[in-house]
């Protein structure tokens, strides 16, 4: 068995390329048709879309569209210079290039309209990258999204490095039928997309036979193609909100994605992405939102979410706006006659000063300021938590989450903010124990909270992305005994709590991971099989029934084509070295960490790892030339001055 997973990931960098490219490409769906075929009989949906900020994701450097001036003025905000021409060709920056040479790259895309826009330019054929001065639409003025950081030509965050790279990291948002076909042996792109700009088809799925089927035309074959709707559509839209909410939660998510581009609309979200969990760098302790995470993240920790509220109860599908103005939005439901659809939901007065407590009309007397805290990333743009949470300036001292109202009460202490609420609300159920409490010493030292964490994986009422984060918490200090205690999470009915639980189960013996983990290579869901896959490259399994070996080499398969369709991240090639360290295939790891300082110079855990790796195998001279290459890259770094000591003593 161990021979067999060795050959698998070694089949990755080798044979098994061209089976991913290959199933990328198969035809199992009906064809796009583009969004001006839906026009004739979609009339009103058309008008609201045209206009929006879907239509206008991404579109042609034409003067319909570009906001920004390109009359020839030069800026040089955070060291990064450029000057903005507008030749006969087309608008175009001058600016220095990944080689470090003054260069004229002519704009080949547009991306937004507001409050910001960016523009793509071509670094060599097919590689499109986002340049970091971007236009102030309100402000009228150009700005460096990064001001702080003062990069050269060659540095992995660069706007022409691999972070800032459009192919592989945002296009598959801002296109229809996206594919961004990147071929590794060669490091080049040769993306495609059925309409650039998010299409009718982006959410609906491939028009043609929906379009035989409404015309009645006798070329409508239901039996041609599997799981289409009643309408010949891939996503079926009254099968209820889950299934709404998820196709918009794979462009409106945190997630790391299996395949090489748009997954076909209708496709379960897990069987597409991976959602990130709470973690430290991109959520508080609370859940609520820190780096940018899209939304569904957060909406699944609201009760909203738990009630079946859709995203189409607050957003217009077609134009992108809310379906009504200010706190209007929240009083469909939360007022006194409430909803018939939600016949749990409490009826009340809110928008009033006997619930909020501010003058009418001012800012504080919004639903949003009080229940969506609002960040801004991207310099100017704004967005909201959508937790829909109950302010808790009480748990701010003890776990540092921020709370709305010390977000505009910036003057005063959260203290202050926790007496003013006990004060007006000295009976409220909404200051009782917090999954904070635990989560937020947790991130410091997990093995201290564990019985906290375990609680928090239990608490069938906690939303399945907090139980989950618990359970990567517990993960890093899991030991035999908490393993069997969570053997039971592993069929939980959540995937995210069940893929989350996987690796919980490193703690206990071979035998029993094993016996306790084999059953999810069939699981239904995706998400969960790749988990699974990932913990038996470490077992050692001389024979398991044919049946099981089935199935490992489906699911191995299924992670070697997730880990092939993002070979252009660095952090991938990192994952790739680990399998080639834990397989034993040295040169393997070792080109897998070549790959990612490749594409990132500075990854100096990747070249330290190379250095160790050489230095193991007796091959002294390539430690040394090794270490001053990396030294060469990150000339601050002590760690790596000591280590080229070290080789030389």
């Amino acid at each position: 068995m161990r021979d067999l997973l060795t050959w698998t990931f070694t089949a990755l960098m080798i044979a098994a390329i061209p089976d991913a490219v290959s199933a990328q490409k198969a035809t199992d769906h009906p064809a796009y048709i583009g969004s001006d075929a839906c026009a004739d009989c979609h009339a009103d949906e058309t008008e609201a879309w045209t206009g929006s900020h879907h239509q206008l994701a991404w579109t042609a450097p034409d003067g319909d569209h570009v906001l920004g001036d390109f009359s020839g003025q030069t800026i040089a905000p955070g060291g990064l210079e450029a000057r903005f021409l507008n030749p006969s060709t087309g608008p175009a920056i001058e600016t220095a290039g990944p080689d470090g040479e003054l260069a004229t790259l002519p704009v080949t895309g547009v991306i937004g309209i507001a409050p910001l826009q960016q523009y793509l330019l071509e670094t060599e054929p097919g590689r499109q990258q986002s340049f970091d001065l971007v236009w102030d639409a309100e402000g009228e003025r150009w700005y460096h999204l990064y001001p702080d950081q003062d990069l050269l030509p060659g540095n992995g965050m660069h706007w022409s490095g691999p972070y800032k790279n459009w192919n592989g990291r945002c296009a598959e948002c801002h296109a229809t039928d996206f594919k961004k076909n990147y071929n590794a042996s060669a490091d080049s792109y040769a993306s495609t997309q059925s309409e650039i700009g998010v299409g009718c088809e982006a959410c609906h799925g491939p028009g043609a036979a929906h379009r035989d089927w409404a015309l009645a035309n006798g070329a409508y074959d239901p039996t041609q193609w599997n799981h289409l709707s009643e309408f010949g559509l891939t996503m079926d839209f009254n099968a209820g909100a889950e299934a709404q909410i998820q196709q918009c939660a794979s462009c409106h998510s945190r997630r790391e994605p299996f395949g090489q581009g748009n997954p076909l609309p209708g496709t379960p979200f897990h069987d597409a992405y991976r959602l990130s969990t709470l973690r430290p760098a991109q959520y508080h302790p609370d859940g609520q939102i820190l780096d940018e995470v899209y939304v569904y993240g957060s909406f699944l920790q609201s009760k909203m979410y738990a009630n079946g509220v859709a995203c189409t109860d607050c957003h217009n599908a077609h134009t992108g706006e809310r379906v009504a103005e200010g706190n209007a939005v929240c009083t469909q439901c939360h007022s006194p006659a409430g909803n018939e659809r939600f016949p749990s939901l409490r009826t009340a007065l809110y928008d009033d000063p006997s619930h909020h407590l501010h003058e009418t009309g001012s800012e504080g007397a919004q639903c949003k300021s009080c229940h969506m805290i609002e960040r801004v990333y991207m310099g100017i743009d704004g967005r909201r938590d959508h937790s829909f949470r109950v302010p808790r300036p009480d748990l701010t001292a003890e776990t540092g989450a921020p709370n709305a109202c010390t977000d505009c009460h910036a003057e005063n202490s959260a203290q202050w903010a926790a007496e003013a609420v006990a004060e007006w609300y000295p009976d409220s159920s909404h200051r009782g124990p917090h999954f904070s409490q635990v989560i937020a010493p947790a991130r410091q030292n997990p093995a201290d909270q564990i019985e906290g964490l375990i609680g928090i994986v239990e608490h069938d009422g906690l939303p399945g992305i907090v139980r989950a984060s618990a359970l990567d918490l517990i993960a890093q200090a899991s030991t035999p005994e908490i393993a069997a205690r969570m053997v039971s999470v592993l069929s939980d009915p959540d995937p995210m709590v069940r893929a989350a639980a996987i690796p919980v189960q490193r703690a206990a013996g071979q035998t029993d991971i094993l016996s306790r983990i084999v059953d999810l290579l069939s699981d239904p869901v995706k998400s969960v099989r790749i988990a699974a896959a990932r913990e038996f490259l470490a077992l050692r399994v001389a024979h398991m029934p044919d049946s099981y070996t089935k199935a490992l080499n489906s699911a191995m398969t299924e992670w070697q084509r997730a880990l092939y369709a993002n070979a252009d991240f660095p952090e991938i090639q990192m994952v790739l070295a680990g399998i080639g360290l834990t397989t034993r295939n040295m040169p393997a790891a070792l080109g897998a960490f070549g790959e990612a300082v490749e594409m990132d110079p500075q990854l100096v855990q990747a070249w330290t790892m190379m250095v160790r790796i050489h230095a193991a195998l007796g091959d002294r001279d390539a430690a040394l030339e090794t270490v001053d290459r990396a030294i060469s890259a990150n000339p601050d770094d002590v760690s790596l001055g000591l280590m080229r000591a070290d080789l030389k003593g």
